[in-house]
């Protein structure tokens, strides 16, 4: 009689022979995929770009970019986390919803005449650039900053060009 431990160890020896004569066997290719079979998908890369960016530029008349999400262009009517007051528009005004935490956000945009940006519960900065030259401004949240034509004395029309949530 074999005792019970080397009947196991004759059984794993016998198992592993049979793996490594199985690989080696002939006619058994272990190749890598060929034209014929399923292509391998390509890694997905995040561009950040504004979704549905040329249709939002057709209907409301403001390039979207890139952002990270945090921060969507919004019905005033729903959100009013971030207004951008404007005379490109007939409303006056474009609104932005916050997303996510709130401690951080960011959107790559261009609203042309901007003359005022607005903020809720949100602290932001607004980069415009008027005259070639671009300028950052820090809106407290519950606040309101004037940039541009806005400004006293007015300045040139300006163009916002980022959205930051500061917190």
């Amino acid at each position: 009689m074999i005792p019970r431990v080397r009947r196991t160890s004759v059984a794993g020896a016998i198992a592993v022979a049979s793996l490594i004569s199985g690989a080696l066997t002939p006619g058994v290719s272990m190749a890598a995929p060929g034209p014929t079979d399923d292509p391998i998908p390509p890694s997905a890369v995040e561009t950040f770009e504004y979704p549905n960016a040329a249709k939002i530029l057709k209907e409301k008349g403001i390039a979207l970019r890139k952002g990270d999400g945090h921060i969507l262009l919004a019905d005033c009517s729903v959100s009013t986390d971030i207004q951008v007051f404007t005379h490109h528009n007939a409303e006056g005004r474009y609104c932005f919803k916050v997303t996510g935490t709130g401690k951080s956000g960011y959107l790559s945009l261009e609203i042309p005449e901007t003359f005022i940006v607005v903020t809720g519960e949100y602290a932001v900065r607004a980069s415009v650039t008027a005259d070639g030259t671009t300028s950052t401004v820090d809106v407290p949240k519950n606040n309101s900053r004037s940039v541009g034509e806005g400004t006293v004395p007015p300045g040139p029309p300006a163009v916002l060009v980022e959205l930051r949530v500061t917190g």
